[in-house]
């Protein structure tokens, strides 16, 4: 009855109820915001596939001193021929705390995944895939004992051969890096062009650490991952087109000249 009768009441109660109901909403739109984080990732996760899967680095320009066939393999406007495909996919488990460390992930050959196939997160490599089923697909991670990748040091190309010690999930170890190359704390490495699985130029961490062993003319760095294999959601798998092709040639053993 004040409120309807006294226009001073009236603004005092509307004050009143406004600043009551803008609490709750602004208590409810936190918490709708935090139940929604996970569907904003997955939408920047499909996003970002595409932004990867456009990248220079995934063609390569013909070899226009010889005769042009026809092909499958898609094409860029500029008329380069595609090596890389991204492939979105979920991550549904994860070990770190193992000598032997896997992922898995909710894509599988029905969806275009194949063994050999290597996996990138949104800030470094995580692994290569290992075996696949319909749906899902397994993934060595670099946090397992029997990883090996090709890495080089950025800033002179490099390169040697990623590893995992075997203690602390945070760190890796870069071996085969000549006593010759000029290595400081804070380089960074990437992925080299001698990797059948991985892209180069792709982030696998920052020296940390620079061990010279004086029994060989190489250093021992300790490389903290740019992966955190704590929090992963969301990986690229890599299909390189020519993977095969690649792999089959390098089994072979050549033939002596006679």
């Amino acid at each position: 009855m004040l409120s309807k009768y006294s226009k001073t009441h009236e603004a005092f109660f509307a004050s009143s109820v406004n600043e009551a109901t803008g609490k709750v909403n602004s208590q409810f739109n936190r918490f709708y915001t935090y139940f929604s984080l996970k569907e904003v990732n997955r939408q920047l996760a499909q996003e970002n596939t595409k932004l990867r899967d456009s990248l220079k680095a995934n063609f390569i320009i013909p070899d226009t001193s010889k005769k042009s066939v026809s092909d499958t393999v898609k094409i860029d406007s500029l008329f380069r021929f595609r090596k890389f495909n991204y492939m979105l996919a979920k991550v549904v488990g994860n070990t770190i705390s193992s000598q032997t460390n896997y992922l898995t992930f909710e894509r599988g050959f029905n969806q275009g995944v194949k063994k050999g196939m290597s996996v990138v997160g949104p800030e470094g490599i995580v692994g290569v895939i290992i075996d696949v089923s319909d749906n899902y697909s397994i993934a060595m991670s670099l946090l397992h004992r029997n990883s090996k990748v090709s890495a080089m040091l950025k800033k002179d190309h490099v390169a040697g051969s990623i590893e995992w010690d075997g203690v602390d999930p945070s760190y890796l170890i870069l071996k085969n890096i000549p006593k010759s190359s000029k290595v400081t704390k804070g380089d960074t490495v990437l992925t080299s062009n001698y990797s059948s699985n991985f892209p180069s130029h792709l982030p696998v961490g920052t020296i940390t650490s620079v061990l010279a062993d004086p029994s060989s003319n190489f250093y021992t760095l300790k490389v903290k991952t740019a992966t955190n294999f704590f929090s992963l959601e969301y990986v690229y798998i890599i299909e390189n087109l020519r993977y095969n092709e690649q792999v089959k040639l390098e089994s072979v053993k050549p033939k002596n000249n006679e």
